[in-house]
C-alpha cells in the first residue's frame, strides 16, 4: 500500500518553490491520525495507519476502529468498480479523527475525513485536491474541508497568513494544509497546536495525561450520558445494544473523545483492562433501561 505523501512546513526551511505557484487550495489541517486503504479484487477493504497495514480489522488501534468502521460501512464498492479500471490500483489516505490535544465537536466531526487519492500503479499520481474530494464524495465518504479554493498563489503569503476558525470546533484550526493541482503540499501549523498531527502521521499525545488506571478511567469517561449516547447510536443502527457491544463502543468513544492513550508502553492504558472496568458500567445502566 503507498505511502502517505510528505506534508513539510511551509514557513520551514524545506523548499516551497513547487508549491506556491499556479493556483491553491487551502484544506483545513485535521489533528489525529493518517489512515489509508484500498480494495482488493473480492472487495475487502485493506487499512494501514502511516507506519503499519493491518491484515485483519481487529488489529487496528482501538483509537482508530470508529474510522474504519465508518469506512467499511459507508464504502460504495459497485460506485467505485463502476468509475476505475483497475480498483486495485487506487490507495485511498485521510485522517482518523481522535483527540491528540485538540478538542472537537466528536458529534460533528466524521470518524475519517479524506484527504488523498494515489490512482495507478508505480507511475500513478495523486489526484488534485478537488478530483480527490469528488472522489470521496462518489464512494460515499466525507473529504477534509476546503478553506479556499483557487487561491493565486502570487497573492498569498504563507508568513503573513492567520489560520481561521476550525469548522469542527469552537476555536481554531490545527493549522492549513495548502495545496496546488501538481502535487504540491505542504501545511501551516497553528502556532498554538499541540501536535503534527494529520496527513503526515502520528507523533503522541504530547500533553496527555498519563491516566492508565482501568477503574478510574471508567469512572472518569464511562459516564451515563456516553453509555447513552452509544446505546442510542447502536439502536439506530438495527444492532442491538448488548453489554458486550456496548462496552465495545464505550472503550472506542473513550479511545477517540478522550486524552487517555490506548497502546504498549509507560502511561497507556490497556483496552481490554477498561473494557473490563466498564461492562459492570454498561450491565448497570442496560438493567436500569
Amino acid at each position: 500500500m503507498r505511502s502517505f505523501p510528505p506534508l513539510p512546513d511551509v514557513r520551514g526551511s524545506q523548499g516551497t518553490e513547487d508549491l506556491l505557484t499556479g493556483h491553491l487550495w487551502l484544506l483545513e489541517l485535521i489533528d489525529g491520525t493518517g489512515l489509508r486503504f484500498r480494495m482488493d479484487e473480492s472487495g475487502l477493504l485493506r487499512f494501514g495507519d502511516p507506519e503499519t497495514t493491518y491484515a485483519d480489522p481487529d488489529a487496528v488501534p482501538v483509537a482508530l476502529r470508529p474510522a474504519v468502521r465508518r469506512v467499511r460501512e459507508r464504502f460504495d464498492r459497485e460506485a467505485f468498480r463502476d468509475a476505475v479500471d483497475d480498483p486495485e490500483a487506487v490507495v485511498f489516505f485521510g485522517v482518523a479523527t481522535h483527540h491528540r490535544g485538540t478538542d472537537y465537536d466528536w458529534d460533528r466531526l466524521p470518524a475519517f475525513l479524506g484527504t488523498d487519492v494515489w490512482a495507478g500503479a508505480g507511475d500513478g499520481a495523486f489526484r488534485p485536491p478537488d478530483a480527490a474530494g469528488a472522489a470521496f464524495e462518489g464512494i460515499g465518504l466525507d473529504a477534509v474541508n476546503a478553506i479556499e479554493r483557487e487561491v493565486n498563489a502570487r497573492d498569498f503569503d504563507p508568513y503573513e497568513y492567520a489560520v481561521p476558525e476550525s469548522v469542527w470546533r469552537d476555536g481554531p484550526a490545527a493549522g492549513v494544509v495548502v495545496r496546488n493541482k501538481r502535487g504540491g503540499r505542504g501545511k501551516i501549523p497553528a502556532e498554538d497546536a499541540v501536535t503534527d498531527a494529520g496527513e503526515d502521521g502520528p507523533d503522541g499525545d504530547r500533553d496527555a495525561p498519563e491516566l492508565d488506571d482501568p477503574e478510574t478511567i471508567a469512572a472518569t469517561y464511562a459516564t451515563g450520558g456516553r453509555i447513552e449516547r452509544v446505546v442510542a447510536d447502536l439502536d439506530r443502527r438495527g444492532e442491538g445494544s448488548t453489554v458486550d457491544a456496548v462496552a465495545d463502543r464505550v472503550v472506542e468513544s473513550i479511545a477517540r473523545e478522550t486524552p487517555v492513550r490506548f497502546g504498549a508502553g509507560g502511561g497507556s492504558a490497556d483496552p481490554d483492562r477498561v473494557r473490563v472496568a466498564v461492562v459492570e458500567r454498561a450491565r448497570a445502566a442496560l438493567a436500569e433501561q
